[in-house]
């Protein structure tokens, strides 16, 4: 198992969703560290889209900083014709499965987003691939980028409206991407001694499949965690995937999922302001992953 920084106090927020500047976040792994500290998270999960680049520099920052870095990751994958995403706690970043996985996916993004570039231009977006690229530096270009790009060319107004109107699943500049299967991205992140876990259950309502059915399906095909409390969940959500994962046996794992600048409002460890993950999810967590 990799080591993890580990914070000296006994009391503070947890945060097991966060992305940095790695994947498509707008902070890099030491900032988002030292925000992280400043609200109070003693624990936090840094969980890049198909990338954990950004882990070296939040472990070694947490260690200074005094906050536990929990390596993780999120890999997209495809339900039918419906893309989930499955979190990953406590992997191995140097498991020699891992980095062929990331490269076959990474190339999967770098293939959609100058096409989604070109759409974009055919619709009447004045942008370039190269810019965007240029614009997200060493960070693996995504959707939020070319979000961006279209705020500052004036296009949009936010970036929520640049998914709304853009980017989002069946919107005009839409492409899909090659994704690998739930099994897939399940066992992978199983094989490097990772914990599964569906990532805000809220956005699988674009399933004609019962809830309850879909997490039947990834349980069987290893997954043991449910994100229930996540930012843009209601209470009333909150405890009917709380319930679920009870009555399914899989563990109840919490985050803000923090970006930065993509989602202004929403702050690490708090979410939208009423974000609270209790300190005592950890340690079903931690048993398992101690194996």
């Amino acid at each position: 198992k990799p080591s993890t920084s580990r914070c000296l106090c006994t009391m503070g927020r947890i945060d097991l969703h966060s992305h940095t500047t790695a994947s498509d976040g707008s902070l890099t792994p030491e900032e988002l560290v030292r925000l992280a500290k400043q609200q109070g998270v003693a624990t936090l999960a840094v969980t890049d889209h198909d990338t954990i680049s950004g882990l070296p520099q939040a472990i070694a920052e947490g260690e200074r900083a005094g906050v536990e870095i929990i390596p993780g990751i999120e890999i997209s994958c495809l339900y039918g014709t419906t893309e989930l995403h499955i979190l990953g706690y406590f992997i191995s970043p140097d498991d020699p499965h891992l980095a062929p996985a990331l490269i076959k996916y990474q190339a999967s993004r770098e293939e959609r987003n100058p096409r989604i570039v070109e759409r974009l231009r055919e619709l009447g977006c004045d942008l370039t691939y190269a810019d965007i690229k240029a614009a997200a530096g060493s960070a693996t270009v995504g959707r939020p980028h070319i979000a961006q790009a279209l705020v500052r060319r004036g296009y949009v107004n936010s970036v929520s409206e640049a998914f709304d109107r853009y980017l989002a699943d069946g919107a005009p500049a839409y492409i899909p991407r090659l994704l690998p299967s739930p099994g897939e991205a399940i066992g992978l992140i199983r094989r490097i001694g990772g914990i599964p876990v569906l990532a805000h259950p809220v956005y699988t309502s674009r399933l004609k499949e019962p809830f309850e059915q879909v997490c039947e399906t990834l349980k069987g095909l290893g997954l043991l965690g449910i994100e229930a409390i996540y930012s843009s969940h209601s209470r009333q959500q909150t405890d009917r995937y709380r319930s679920i994962s009870k009555n399914q046996g899989l563990l109840v794992t919490g985050g803000s999922d923090f970006h930065g600048e993509t989602k202004p409002n929403l702050l690490v460890g708090t979410g939208y302001g009423n974000l609270s993950v209790p300190s005592d999810l950890l340690e079903p967590m931690r048993a398992l992953a101690a194996g």
